[in-house]
């Protein structure tokens, strides 16, 4: 096959989106994310990070050096992405089971506990390429990661966050739709 430079692709702009884990994402490429999805905003200049790694166990055999078959024991997908709009869901997905209550007038509380339980949500992932369109969608996922905050005169205030997919009930862990004319069957 052929090298072809018009089937390489980059991630231009996208968004990311959040909602509440059951919630119905879109199906298709063109219907909008409705309004349980939340847009978590403007993310870093670095992009986000998708990761798909699957372990192995090896069986060994007395008769042979090598394995004789390989067993699938794990999957695992993340997706990571540092958050640069700072407002009420990316501070409150940063720290879970935290609540933004105002105070008084303009001034609103944020209540970090001290012992939060688990928090599923499912995770969308939009990016655009020209007229290439893509979408991720993770039904059940959770925020496992999060990196530190720095505080700095140069640099936005970042909240760097890693969603772990979780199996659904379905056999997916995630699913991508793309209008990729590249993706066709050949």
């Amino acid at each position: 096959m052929a090298n072809d430079a018009d089937n390489v692709r980059v991630g231009l702009t996208g968004s990311i989106f959040m909602a509440p884990k059951g919630s119905t994402a879109p199906v298709d490429l063109d219907t909008p994310w409705d309004a349980a999805w939340l847009d978590l905003g403007y993310m870093s200049d670095d992009g986000v990070s998708l990761e798909y790694s699957t372990d192995t166990e090896d069986i060994a055999a007395w008769q042979s050096l090598s394995p004789v078959r390989r067993i699938l024991t794990s999957v695992d997908m993340t997706l990571g992405f540092t958050a640069i709009e700072l407002k009420s869901r990316t501070i409150t997905a940063y720290f879970p089971g935290s609540t933004i209550t105002t105070v008084s007038g303009a001034v609103q509380r944020l209540d970090i506990p001290a012992a939060p339980g688990p928090q599923e949500f499912a995770f969308g992932l939009e990016w655009i390429d020209g007229t290439i369109k893509n979408r991720l969608v993770i039904p059940r996922g959770e925020i496992t990661d999060r990196g530190g905050i720095t505080l700095a005169r140069s640099e936005a205030v970042a909240l760097e966050m890693t969603v772990s997919a979780y199996a659904s009930s379905a056999p997916e862990i995630a699913t991508w739709l793309s209008n990729d004319p590249a993706w066709a069957a050949a």
